[in-house]
């Protein structure tokens, strides 16, 4: 095997050649917007949270098809024991965060507005394994999708894409790069930072699994320039001649921007690829995974723990003890905001997720789910309902999207129900990250109108 070369200098454009290469500094692209960084618990090392009484675990914790219950009311259930599934491929099963009994199957209203299934189970307190654990064997692709499904894991810094679709690459697609996302750009979160800081073993043996069985020769660890720590900390690792003699794992300081953890905008920034409209980074040569994620399947090959827990960066300035909580899938909130000492000013706005992309919620008794990476409470002070007033034409938020569209016109084909315009201007490819919003100084809603849009289009292809 041909060593790949470390260049001395950087690209400004993709290689012509069939040569890969590392760039020393990644590739500007287009957009985004200079956020401040607010990681006030990147020292607070992951505290596990008590078992919780109950758990409500939703049957929607993925993109694709909701899972069904498998179990019934009465029924006894352990740690990591299948309670959901679904025959659809994109979809991935649900499984026991806990043990005790299943005491309803009831439905839930989740921040989508999507009404699911979910399975409520009472604690023994005990979190007793299931007696079906075992390690996959895993020695070829196959084998590692099928157990990435059986695992449960969605990805675990976004939307929740079922991890096997994403590492079932077609036949047609020659991957040669796979690229870790350990950006982490919003404001407050800090779990994946503590991910590589605290589990940075995990993430180096589950990149070096999932290159051999993907059959790449360069993988690209992305992390933001605001992470010297853990920086520091995977270069160590990673730059091991013993363990990587061809030096085909390296780290890529990012410049700190927002969305500079978005899939496409990775995906340019390390390797200079672009991804076209209605394209995946497959298209372009490349698999992308979130740093936990890579982590959980080395830890799920080893001891065959399904996913059932999160850690979650509980933050913002009505929480008391802001922390990084590893919790049960399915725990309320409510029981996560107590841990952390309760409110010490009364919350205004509850988001589940970043200022940026989190949703926001209306009752703490709404339970995590897998995707979840963060709570963030805000004191009245901190939360701007300044009201929305007429577009001045500044032009910012065409400036800040980092997918080249145009916010305020997509905003006005919404308002007209225009489908063969808002199909023209390309609002399937927003990506949501609000950074239109953000700079816009008339506070549109542009982000709102952003899924109004794709909702009409969908809408519209459903009555065809």
């Amino acid at each position: 095997m041909i060593p790949i070369m470390l260049l001395t200098r950087n690209k400004t454009t993709p290689s012509s050649d069939d040569e890969l290469f590392f760039p020393v500094r990644p590739f500007k692209g287009f957009g985004g917007v200079e956020l401040p960084h607010l990681k006030g618990t990147e020292n607070c090392e992951s505290q596990v949270l008590p078992t919780p009484k109950k758990v409500v675990i939703s049957m929607q914790q993925h993109v694709g098809a909701p899972c069904e219950p498998t179990v019934a009311v009465g029924d006894k259930v352990f740690v990591g024991q299948p309670i959901g599934d679904c025959s659809a491929y994109v979809s991935a099963p649900i499984h026991s965060s806990v043990s005790g009994t299943v005491k309803d199957i009831t439905q839930i209203l989740l921040t989508s507005g999507q009404k699911v299934k979910a399975v409520v189970i009472e604690t023994d307190g005990e979190q007793t394994l299931w007696s079906g654990i075992k390690p996959p064997k895993v020695t070829t692709l196959e084998e590692l999708c099928k157990a990435v499904r059986d695992s449960g894991l969605v990805g675990l810094g976004g939307a929740g894409f079922p991890a096997h679709v994403k590492l079932n690459v077609p036949k047609d697609k020659k991957i040669d790069t796979l690229v870790i996302n350990g950006a982490e750009c919003e404001p407050y979160l800090t779990a994946d930072y503590r991910e590589m800081v605290e589990n940075a073993e995990d993430v180096l043996e589950g990149i070096y699994l999932l290159k051999a069985l993907l059959k790449v020769e360069r993988v690209i660890i992305g992390v933001e320039a605001n992470k010297p720590k853990a920086i520091q900390i995977l270069s160590d690792m990673a730059y091991n001649e013993e363990r990587d003699p061809f030096n085909h794992v390296r780290v890529l300081k990012l410049k700190s921007q927002y969305p500079q953890g978005a899939e496409k905008t990775l995906v340019y920034s390390c390797t200079g690829r672009r991804i076209g409209k209605g394209k995946l980074p497959a298209d372009v040569g490349c698999v992308v995974m979130n740093i936990t994620s890579v982590a959980f399947i080395h830890r799920y090959l080893t001891t065959g723990i399904p996913l059932v827990s999160k850690r979650l960066t509980v933050d913002g300035s009505a929480v008391t003890e802001p922390k990084n909580v590893i919790a049960p899938i399915g725990t309320p909130i409510s029981d996560i905001i107590r841990f952390c000492g309760g409110y010490k000013a009364e919350p205004r706005k509850l988001l589940m997720g970043g200022p940026m992309m989190g949703i926001t919620m209306f009752d703490e008794d709404t339970a995590i789910l897998k995707q979840n990476n963060g709570i963030i409470a805000f004191a009245t002070d901190d939360v701007d309902e300044s009201p929305e007033t007429e577009c001045i034409r500044c032009g910012r938020c065409v400036a800040a999207c980092p997918m080249r569209l145009q916010p305020l016109t997509i905003e006005n084909k919404v308002k007209n129900r225009d489908v063969d315009a808002l199909n023209r201007f390309s609002v399937m490819s927003c990506m949501e990250c609000g950074s239109c919003a953000f700079v816009c100084p008339a506070k549109r809603k542009l982000v709102q109108y952003m899924r109004m849009g794709k909702t009409i289009i969908r809408k519209a292809g459903e009555k065809k």
